[in-house]
Formats: structure tokens, sequence, C-alpha cells
């Protein structure tokens, strides 16, 4: 055994199904760390993750596995072991793989042990599980193999040291919510350490990828749980750190301190988050700009923000589209964001738009009153009006509603639901209003009266929110329950909310159930978000 090995981790941004672009995302950190004894990417990095149903395609298998025999040959000559995710065939299954390479041999395979089949993970539905624990010597230390759920459980930390592992290895790419990376590492890395005396090597994903996002923070624990090395979150980085390895008294690596980055607080994390999806979601797709509809509200003020964050103001069009009910505080308002964050701006008026559908469709509303119908007419107006521009410009369309408002349906089918991507749709309006102050705590661009003016829809006179919804931190709890814990009407009454109240929540957010299967999808970043998380039947007799 020598007496230190150079370790490098590199967190990088796949992207699902550019394997090309992938293998050259590997290669290029190799060429840059040739000094690296060993080198370690993450979960199914050559493919990127999750790939889903992708995974059932031959076609998509063969070019994996071709760019992994492309980089078995790349490595002739390195003298560092590279470790790398993939997905593999063998024996008439499909494994989620990580492959050992080094100087153009392929010296073992590991197969991940737990699949996660849980929330947004559906790993059983195209994978095998792997059925036994591998330690491998690579440049003379024993290291154990896992695939990011295999640390989640006991047996596979434990069976490798049992086996006789020094240092435990694990490539992952575990999505985000606002408090996934601390249970990850206070909760589940740390405590493995310390459970099984071994240092831990946790290299992550990074970046989006449709509604999830990875936030990366890979890092390396020592035996006693202390952390000795992090990487940002959000961003591609690589560091290398050395591993003292000792074989007297008894055989044992000790990390080495790294660069440690800072862990971050819960609104900046959440923000970046948001910027993050909305970033790679964008280009990874292939848009050049994006247009968003600018009420004046604090939504559409923080969407904003954000995109201009992701994007940068030249890629960024907003259009306020008054009415009648529109106040003149929201059209000095939405002016004041587009002028603070230096983007494209229009006002185009719906009013003719509007007067024009309801004078056709007036003599069929023959002695029916007036209701949400001529509010949904003002909000369709406005989608026509974006979606025109979008098909026009290339531009993507963002919505700009929050995850309170697609919980219970305040919001319109084919009006301002439609779009191409929705940035804030798993944030609780609650936490839009905190990190409307955050955003401005970096630069001043949601004026103050926007934060703290009754939130409306303006789409009546007089309207506000709280004229036909629960104030927002009450929804929001009893949202939190419901949605994200599944707890039942009986539990939240008896956790001292109002019982009518409750059930009028569930109603709507159960018969709401249609509009949301129809929605964009939107950046998760809480442990429930709609979407592939929340899989509930449109046609339900339950509640």
């Amino acid at each position: 055994m020598s007496d230190s090995i150079k370790l490098t981790l590199a967190q990088l941004n796949p992207t699902v199904g550019d394997i090309a672009g992938n293998l050259k995302l590997v290669t290029d950190v190799l060429d840059e760390n040739t000094s690296s004894d060993i080198t370690v990417f993450s979960e199914l990095c050559i493919c990127g993750y999750p790939p889903e149903d992708l995974l059932l395609r031959d076609d998509f298998l063969d070019e994996c596995d071709d760019a992994l025999q492309s980089l078995i040959d790349y490595s002739k000559g390195f003298d560092c072991a590279i470790l790398i995710g993939h997905p593999q065939r063998a024996n008439g299954h499909l494994y989620n793989a990580m492959s050992v390479i080094e100087n153009g041999k392929q010296l073992a395979c590991y197969h991940k042990r737990c699949l996660p089949n849980y929330t947004v993970f559906d790993e059983k539905r195209y994978f095998a599980p792997g059925d036994k624990a591998q330690v491998i010597d690579i440049k003379g230390v024993a290291c154990g193999l896992v695939i990011c759920e295999d640390i989640w459980e006991e047996p596979p930390v434990q069976e490798s040291v049992a086996l006789g592992a020094q240092l435990i290895i694990s490539p992952n790419a575990s999505p985000f919510h606002y408090n996934k990376s601390i249970q990850r590492e206070e909760g589940v890395v740390k405590q493995r350490a310390k459970q099984n005396k071994v240092p831990i090597v946790y290299v992550a994903q990074v970046g989006g990828q449709d509604e999830l996002v990875f936030d990366g923070a890979s890092h390396i624990v020592d035996a006693s749980g202390k952390i000795t090395a992090r990487l940002p979150i959000f961003e591609s980085a690589v560091q290398t750190v050395e591993i003292k390895a000792n074989s007297k008294p008894k055989r044992s690596c000790q990390p080495q301190m790294g660069d440690i980055a800072p862990r971050e607080d819960l609104d900046t994390r959440i923000y970046r988050a948001l910027v993050t999806g909305v970033r790679d979601y964008v280009n990874k797709n292939g848009f050049q700009k994006v247009v968003l509809g600018l009420s004046g509200g604090i939504d559409s003020g923080l969407t904003l923000a954000i995109a201009v964050d992701a994007l940068g103001k030249d890629r960024v069009e907003a259009v306020m589209m008054p009415y009648h009910y529109t106040s003149e505080m929201s059209l000095t308002d939405a002016e004041a964001e587009a002028t603070a964050l230096e983007v494209k701006y229009h006002v185009i008026s719906i009013a003719p738009i509007v007067e024009v559908s309801l004078d056709q469709l007036n003599p069929l509303f023959a002695g029916l009153e007036a209701d949400t119908t001529e509010e949904n007419v003002q909000a369709r107006a406005r989608m026509l009006l974006l979606m025109a521009l979008s098909n026009k410009t290339g531009a993507m369309v963002l919505t700009t509603g929050n995850k309170s408002e697609m919980a219970v349906g305040y919001a319109t089918l084919y009006g301002d639901m439609a779009g191409g991507f929705a940035a804030i749709k798993d944030v609780p309006k609650t936490k839009v209003f905190e990190l409307a102050r955050y955003r401005n705590t970096i630069s001043e661009v949601i004026p103050e009266r926007v934060i703290t003016r009754p939130p409306s829809a303006e789409l009546r006179p007089d309207q506000e929110d709280s004229d036909s919804l629960p104030d927002y931190p009450t929804l929001d709890a009893i949202l939190e329950r419901f949605v994200e814990h599944d707890e039942s009407i009986e539990t939240i009454i008896e956790a001292g909310f109002d019982e009518a109240l409750v059930r009028r929540v569930v109603k709507m957010v159960v018969r709401n159930e249609y509009k949301r299967r129809q929605s964009a999808p939107g950046v998760r970043i809480t442990p429930r978000a709609f979407g592939r998380d929340r899989r509930y039947p449109i046609t339900s007799k339950f509640f």
C-alpha cells in the first residue's frame, strides 16, 4: 500500500441522453487532473439521471455501451482509476452499475443493490438489484463500492467493511428538496461513517433535469464522521483530496483536509435551486429566451428575477397586459420591476380581445349571472398574447403560479397556467414572500409594497385573494399536511385547524387534480411536489 493517494471528486452536470456530451465532460476532467490516482464521477453519469423510459430502448443502451468502451479505450496509458456510473445489461437484466476502469481495462463492475421506488424514483421499473457487496483494491486501498440508495440502507456499507473495505466510494444522483442536503450529510453519510468506522467519499450530480434539480454538495467524511471536504451547491466543481493510507497497526485511510464549501441557508438553497432549474430547462431544451406576463404582483415579480438570474437580462422579455381592473399601482410596480432588472418590457391592453370575446358570447350567456367565466376570459386573453409572442419569436413562456394556487385550483386552465415551464410551481405562497425579501437583499428588484400589499388577481373590482381563499399561512399549513405528508382530514382537524375550513381546502385540492395534470412542469423544491412526485387519480370518490 502506498503512503497516500490523490482522489478527485468530479461533480458534473450531465444531460440525459447527451451521451457524447456527457463523455466529453468526463474526459475533460480527466485531461485536467492527470496527477489524480482515483477520479470518481456520479451515478449514471454516462447517460444522465434519471433517463426514465429511455432505459427501455436497446439503441439507447447500445450508445451507453459504446461510450463506456470509448472511455475504456481512452484510459489506456492513464495511471488513474476511473469510477463512473452507467446502465449495464448482463444475465438478461439491466443494472444501475458503476465500473472501475484503469489503463484500458474494466477492473470491476458493481451493481446497485438498493433500488429506490418512492416519491420521484421508479428504479424498480427499469433495473434489477445487485446481489452482493463488492470491495476492490484500487491503488493499494480496499475500496467498498456503493451507489446512492445503497448508502441510505445499513447492509451495503456494513457488508463492505466486513469484506475489508478501508474506504467507501459512493456515486450519487440524489435530487434536491429544501432539507435534503442536510439529511444526506448529517443523517446518512456521517452516520454510516461513524457506525462502521470508515471514511466515505460521496460524489453527487448537479444541475436541472425537467422538474428535478440536483444540488451537488459532494463531500468526504473521515471515519469519525468529520467533514474533510465539501464541494459547493448548484455548481459543477472538481476537487482533489489527498487520502493517507496506513498499514499499521491496522489498515485504515485518513482523508486530509480539503476545501469545505459553506452550507448555505435555507432561502439561498431554495432560490439557487429555482435559478438552476430554470437555467437548465431552458438551455438543455434549446430555447434562446423566455417571455412572461408581468402583473405587478409578487409571483410574477419573483419569477422575473429568477429568470434574469438564470439566463441574463437579454434573454428575458416581460409583458404587462392590463384590463379595466388593473390598478395604477400594478402598472407602476410592473414597470419598476422590469426597469430594475433591465429587461425588454411591453404593455399590451387585453381590453379589445376580452370585449370582442364577451360580445360574441353574451347572446349565449343571456339570463346567466356574471361569475368566474368572465374572469377566465381575461386570463385566457393574456395567454393568447403570450403564446403568440412565443410562436413568433421562439421564446418559451414561463408561467408564474405558485404551489398554493396550483393546489386549490386558484388558476385558469389554458390561461395563466399555460406555458412551457413553471418556475415557482412548487413554492408555497408564504415562501414566495420570503424569497422575494431574500432576492431584494441581493439587489432591490421587487418594490416593497408588492410584498406587503394584499395579493390580488385583479380580475374584478377591488378583488383580493382572501375573498376566495383562507389566509395564506393557514392555507399553506393545511396544504403541507394534506399534500406533502398525506395526513387525513381528521388528523389535520385534531392538530387545531377549523373543520369546515379543512374540508373546504381538501375539496378544492381534490377537485382540481385535472387542472394540475395539464400544467407545465416546474422546479421541485419540497419533499412532495405536484407531478411525478404525487400521483393521484383524477376520477376518485375517496375524499
